[in-house]
């Protein structure tokens, strides 16, 4: 069990994708102007991850093996379904959030976030419940990145700040700066 907490906790918190490892960054940056467009979209994030989680789990585990030299282009086919599965159900679902996401949505097909999942979990040989916790700990920390930039952009809104930092510079700064924060997460658990 021990295992599992530190699996969800490195992934979400000291090995977070978009702040640490600096994967899914156009989704970062791109689509968090509003806290609750960044939390639906890191839903949609989680739910595509624990799909490939399951997926690359029974790929590595029975097709794979037979043809190693497939992996990733086995691991894209199954992200590019997983997203237009979500794609199609938020389209019916939340047209307002279908069209609040607008190109971000297909992106996730090409984030690498997901496909640093598939690949992370399959190098360090996760069995399935530790890719599954992997998984909702990898989506978490990508949504909690989207929420705290979100929030702070909205907060920035109100606030007189300068032309010159306005924008994409202010934007890449907050995100250096929370990246640093949870750097500091590093240290929690003896540099594991």
């Amino acid at each position: 069990m021990n295992e599992l907490i530190w699996i969800f906790i490195s992934a979400l918190l000291v090995n977070n994708f978009t702040l640490s490892l600096f994967l899914g960054l156009c989704p970062f940056l791109g689509v968090t102007q509003r806290v609750q467009t960044a939390f639906r979209l890191g839903l949609a994030n989680i739910f595509v991850m624990l799909i490939t989680a399951v997926a690359s789990y029974v790929l590595n585990t029975w097709v794979l093996i037979y043809a190693p030299y497939l992996r990733l282009i086995s691991f894209i086919i199954v992200i590019a379904s997983a997203v237009q599965f979500v794609e199609m159900a938020i389209k019916k679902l939340s047209p307002d959030l279908f069209k609040a996401l607008g190109i971000f949505l297909p992106l996730i097909t090409t984030n690498c976030a997901i496909l640093g999942l598939a690949l992370f979990s399959t190098s360090k040989g996760y069995n399935f419940v530790e890719g599954l916790v992997y998984a909702l700990g990898a989506g978490g920390g990508v949504t909690l990145a989207l929420v705290i930039l979100a929030g702070v952009r909205e907060e920035t809104k109100v606030l007189d700040i300068p032309k010159l930092i306005k924008g994409t510079a202010l934007n890449l700064i907050i995100a250096g700066i929370v990246s640093m924060a949870f750097m500091g997460f590093a240290g929690l658990f003896g540099g594991h």
